[in-house]
């Protein structure tokens, strides 16, 4: 019996359940030999004596905050041709993917996505006999809303394992420092933003201190990043 096939646009919302993935929007690329997911904080461990992977994910687009924590057994190590030509070594895995109601078992590659917009490339490996592609078309098997997607990963969290960061600046909306705020806390870091010009300095041979407002003294940091503009000198020797 022949198996049906699945009709897709380029692009397609599809699920990986057995690595905690309710929903991700895909790039359906049968340009592409192999498909690749956004993966940050790649460790490979040994578990029970066999090659495991753990990774985490931020499955929604422009949402650096939503973080889903998988592991999964580690499939082979190879070496990727991107679509920019350049060649990277990645870590393979094996996952069920879901799709239009139908699903099966398919390879991907781990590999920072977070410049290329979409945090899953399918490739044609994939789809080989069991997807047809409609590449005028998106979304052919709908798309959830904003606040299904918010109930789908009401219950993901940040990582709690980083570091605890201060960014000393002055504007909390330049939009240099929201994106580093938003890369350390992608990274699973406790961001701080900290406003030099509420600080202040007590300089002591034996014990210098960083007071904060309200007395506040800043001594809990793993470290500081300092951005201090130009026109601002108060603290610009130290």
């Amino acid at each position: 019996m022949l198996q049906e096939k699945v009709i897709v646009g380029s692009e397609e919302w599809c699920s990986f359940p057995a690595l905690g993935i309710p929903t991700i929007k895909a790039r359906v690329d049968s340009g592409a030999k192999t498909s690749a997911l956004h993966a940050i904080n790649i460790a490979p461990f040994v578990k029970d004596g066999e090659n495991w992977v753990k990774f985490d994910i931020n499955p929604i687009q422009n949402n650096v905050k939503t973080v889903i924590h998988c592991e999964s057994k580690l499939v082979d190590k190879r070496v990727v041709k991107s679509s920019s030509g350049f060649r990277e070594q990645r870590y393979v895995i094996g996952a069920e993917l879901e799709i239009g109601g139908q699903h099966w078992s398919i390879e991907i590659t781990l590999t920072n996505r977070d410049s290329m917009g979409f945090r899953m490339l399918l490739g044609r490996e994939a789809m080989n006999g069991r997807v047809l592609v409609d590449p005028s078309q998106k979304y052919l098997l709908g798309q959830p809303t904003t606040d299904s997607l918010k109930e789908l990963y009401k219950t993901s969290d940040r990582a709690k394992t980083g570091l605890r960061i201060g960014l000393l600046a002055s504007n909390p909306e330049l939009y240099s420092n929201k994106r580093i705020m938003e890369a350390g806390e992608m990274r699973g870091h406790d961001m701080q933003f900290l406003n030099i010009k509420e600080c202040y300095m007590k300089l002591d041979a034996t014990k210098p201190e960083i007071h904060y407002r309200g007395g506040k003294i800043l001594d809990n940091f793993d470290a500081i990043i300092p951005r201090i503009r130009p026109s601002i000198t108060f603290y610009g020797c130290a």
